[in-house]
């Protein structure tokens, strides 16, 4: 078994890393992070034309490129490294997996397309005011309509992107079970509220849906299952995210400390300094190790995969969250203030620890599938 990446993969992640290079500078990261959608629209249509990311794991029978979830993978982490403000997660990540694993042809060939050609947002709407990641704790109600259809009441929050996505995939409950179904942004009775988050590159939007026609997707009552696997999927593709975070972090450390001088010499000769570097460096490439796995178990959808979804979302959130603490520490007093990157890392660090669930709840569940 060979887990190292093919020449090919190697320059998908070149193509990226340049892209994010000369499109999303730190500076247009600030500039978007301030904006109210959150993301530059000629950017996002010149991934769709050129480098055709949105539809990386789209098949090519739908408008897509016809790979797979380690290509996914690879993207995610320069994401992470780069930060950039795009719907690329909620997008390609959360709305495409839905439509490709919810059974429903007739809408993946309505919608996948326009995904994979930049002309689409899409985002799944899961959470709820108790906080609960799990789909049998969904309350959000759907009833059948006069003419047939069906009618959404209740709230949805933190949705990723749900303030700009064109198609909102919701969870919801129906005398059957919880159920899957596809809401049009302009809807009757849709209100889209904005929220703050502590990261600002990510925006998140509270949904809230009063008597809103929507489409079934797929059975009626078998979305628990679907929507599990897509939750397991985001969590490989947040996972590989973290790393590229984690690493940055740590790039970002080594660099400051074989500049900056205290006492007449470079900090990073310091043996405090060099702990806290070589730790940093174990746990990224812990976390890189799980990631991959991870990433490869979500691309032949083994049997294994709801095991590594859970530990890599486990150790990356705290990989990630100690390395982005870390950078703070080694930079001292600059790496506080609000001109310099480190804070921009460490808030991405703390809101994609919670999402999905935090690392407690992942061990929990690893916990669980284990038997233990």
């Amino acid at each position: 078994m060979n887990f190292a990446f093919s020449e090919e993969q190697e320059q998908l992640r070149g193509i990226v890393k340049r892209f994010l290079d000369e499109r999303s500078p730190e500076g247009e990261v600030r500039r978007l992070m301030e904006t109210e959608d959150g993301y530059d629209a000629d950017v996002w249509a010149q991934m769709a034309d050129q480098l055709g990311l949105q539809g990386l794991a789209i098949p090519e029978e739908l408008g897509g490129s016809g790979y797979g979830f380690l290509e996914l993978t690879v993207v995610m982490e320069e994401m992470g490294r780069r930060l950039p403000c795009l719907p690329f997660f909620s997008t390609a990540v959360l709305g495409t997996m839905t439509l490709l694993h919810a059974g429903d042809d007739a809408l993946a060939k309505e919608h996948l397309p326009a995904i994979a050609a930049g002309d689409r947002l899409a985002t799944l709407a899961l959470l709820e005011e108790g906080g609960s990641w799990r789909p049998d704790d969904v309350a959000l109600s759907a009833t059948t309509s006069g003419d047939g259809g069906w009618m959404l009441n209740g709230t949805k929050t933190h949705v990723i992107d749900g303030h700009v996505a064109d198609l909102i995939l919701v969870v919801g409950r129906t005398p059957a079970g919880v159920s899957l179904f596809a809401v049009e942004p302009g809807a009757e009775g849709v209100e889209r509220t904005a929220l703050v988050p502590m990261d600002l590159t990510r925006k998140q939007a509270t949904l809230t849906f009063r008597a809103t026609p929507a489409k079934l997707v797929g059975q009626e009552g078998a979305a628990a299952p679907v929507v599990d696997r897509v939750l397991q999927l985001a969590a490989v593709a947040l996972a590989a995210e973290q790393v590229g975070g984690a690493l940055e972090c740590l790039e970002m450390s080594v660099a400051y400390a074989k500049q900056r001088i205290q006492f007449g010499r470079p900090i990073g000769s310091f043996q405090a300094v060099k702990h806290k570097c070589a730790d940093m460096l174990v746990e990224v490439e812990s976390a890189r190790s799980a990631a991959y796995y991870a990433g490869w178990a979500a691309a032949t959808l083994d049997d294994d995969l709801p095991i590594a979804a859970a530990m890599a979302k486990a150790y990356c959130s705290d990989a990630f969250t100690h390395c982005a603490a870390e950078n703070i520490q080694i930079h001292g007093g600059i790496g506080f203030t609000w001109e310099h990157p480190a804070h921009l890392y460490f808030k991405r660090a703390k809101t994609s620890e919670l999402l999905f669930g935090d690392p407690a709840a992942h061990r929990e569940r690893l916990a669980e599938l284990l038997g233990l």
